[in-house]
């Protein structure tokens, strides 16, 4: 039998879970803090409603996806394992990296699965692109640049950085292998005290640079991560159809005479198996549940990710 979860917050990204959940035959229950929510989303999903601090403890439970306000997501991921559950807990784990370990190593302490909903590192495309780098198609990766784009989601905790950028460093971070030694932020806050705008500069030990451009107050929706090589520079830009998501550039650079010279090709389109991230992600979450395997996106990780978005806050007044 399938590990029975539960979905705690049924707010937007929650309901996803739920509606994935059920599609894969694990979803045993849903819980959110307006019970009326809840119970109207265990009846569509035939399933059953708890209330939060009944979760816990229930022996129908044996793992809980929370999608919560991240302020909330290090206390309730604390009560899970404690009380023997595996978790999944969405981004951002916490709101500070202090909160962030002391889930994370009392998920380790207790033996359980403390997985984060880093989406995009199970998308298709992202997947084949990280099989093209580790076999060295795109040479040695020498610089790294996301762009996350778009008009909101606005909230009144996160800003564009702490919402939009831990999707993209986490795939940075997958590619890099290791932290940055150093990091700088940029931000603009238009509408409050909340930056809209936020850009983040990184150094990696090994001479690898990155920056990671994030808005929500923008015109047009970019989800862009590109990667240059010193044989091939490769494009992820998910808002192309699936043909069309995962593209090599076999461009070349020499120098003739103590001149720069070029030639830029057509993009190679590589093929991408179809697939929905968020039902990759759980599945993968269930086999570790299963397997007692470590996920692909660990809590270690998810700390590295708060790290770097500490440094690279701004404040404004």
């Amino acid at each position: 039998m399938k590990p029975r979860i539960a979905v705690l917050g049924c707010g937007y990204w929650g309901s996803n879970h739920i509606r994935t959940l059920k599609s894969l035959g694990a979803l045993s229950a849903v819980s959110d803090a307006n019970l009326a929510r809840a119970e109207g989303f265990a009846s569509e999903h035939d399933c059953r409603a708890v209330a939060p601090d009944a979760l816990f403890d229930d022996p129908q439970v044996d793992a809980v996806v929370m999608a919560l306000p991240p302020q909330f997501h290090a206390e309730y991921a604390i009560r899970a394992v404690e009380a023997g559950k595996d978790v999944l807990v969405e981004k951002p784990v916490a709101l500070n990296v202090e909160d962030a370990e002391r889930a994370v190593r009392a998920g380790r302490e207790a033996g359980r699965i403390y997985m984060v909903g880093h989406v995009l590192r199970f998308h298709p495309a992202f997947e084949t692109l990280k099989s093209l780098i580790d076999a060295g198609e795109l040479g040695e990766v020498r610089y790294i640049h996301s762009h996350r784009l778009g008009l909101g989601k606005f909230h009144t905790e996160n800003d564009a950085l702490w919402d939009l950028a831990p999707h993209d460093l986490s795939m940075i971070l997958a590619i890099t292998g290791a932290p940055p030694i150093e990091v700088r932020g940029e931000g603009a806050a238009l509408l409050d005290h909340l930056s809209d705008f936020a850009h983040l500069h990184m150094h990696f030990a090994n001479g690898l640079r990155s920056h990671l451009f994030a808005s929500r107050l923008n015109p047009y929706r970019e989800r862009r991560l590109t990667v240059v090589g010193t044989k091939a520079m490769a494009v992820f830009d998910d808002v192309e159809p699936w043909g069309r998501k995962l593209a090599v550039y076999r461009h070349a650079v020499w120098q003739d005479s103590g001149q720069w010279a070029f030639t830029a090709n057509e993009p190679t389109y590589v093929p991408v198996e179809e697939g929905m991230p968020l039902t990759r992600e759980l599945e993968h979450f269930i086999g570790c549940i299963e397997t007692r395997a470590e996920p692909r996106t660990t809590g270690e990780e998810a700390i590295e990710v708060l790290r770097i978005l500490t440094a690279g806050t701004v404040t404004h007044d």
